[in-house]
């Protein structure tokens, strides 16, 4: 994890998947919180998916980022869609912070994954600060001419 967007990125994932933890503890116990788990079962999966894909996202695995994708778009998306159709027959506060959450839950996956695919380019062609203003421009190539040292100097 070399890039500070990706240390915002994987914050942000823990700060979700922290969130959603709460959101499952609170259903489980009964207690009344801003948001409601879709389907607690899935949920629960999904909690233990995350931990898995954002361990991968740290070691930059697009694995990581494309599980996460699959699963927060599977869950998210559906949910988001459903709440669409509530809120097209009446919307509550409730529907719009739950639509609110399903649209966190389907970008933030979108930018880890879009952050990691553009980041594959950047490992396969790396940067070097320290050399390549010197290696990678033409105006400090050196070129031979009559007066260059040849090095052959004898000491007799």
């Amino acid at each position: 994890m070399k890039n500070f967007t990706t240390y915002l990125f994987v914050m942000f994932m823990a700060m979700f998947w922290v969130f959603r933890i709460i959101v499952a503890f609170c259903y489980n116990l009964g207690i009344d919180f801003i948001s409601v788990p879709m389907d607690f079962n899935y949920e629960i999966v999904l909690l233990f998916l995350t931990f898995v894909a954002m361990i991968l996202v740290i070691k930059r695995s697009m694995l990581g980022a494309i599980i996460y994708l699959i699963g927060y778009g599977l869950y998210f998306g559906t949910g988001m869609y459903n709440v669409v159709m509530k809120i097209n027959a009446g919307a509550t506060l409730t529907d719009y912070t739950e639509f609110m959450f399903c649209l966190i839950g389907v970008l933030l996956p979108l930018a880890i994954f879009f952050d990691l695919l553009l980041d594959r380019n950047r490992k396969a062609h790396p940067k070097d600060k320290k050399t390549d203003w010197f290696y990678k421009n033409k105006e400090f190539d050196r070129k031979l001419d009559e007066r260059a040292d040849k090095n052959q100097y004898r000491i007799s």
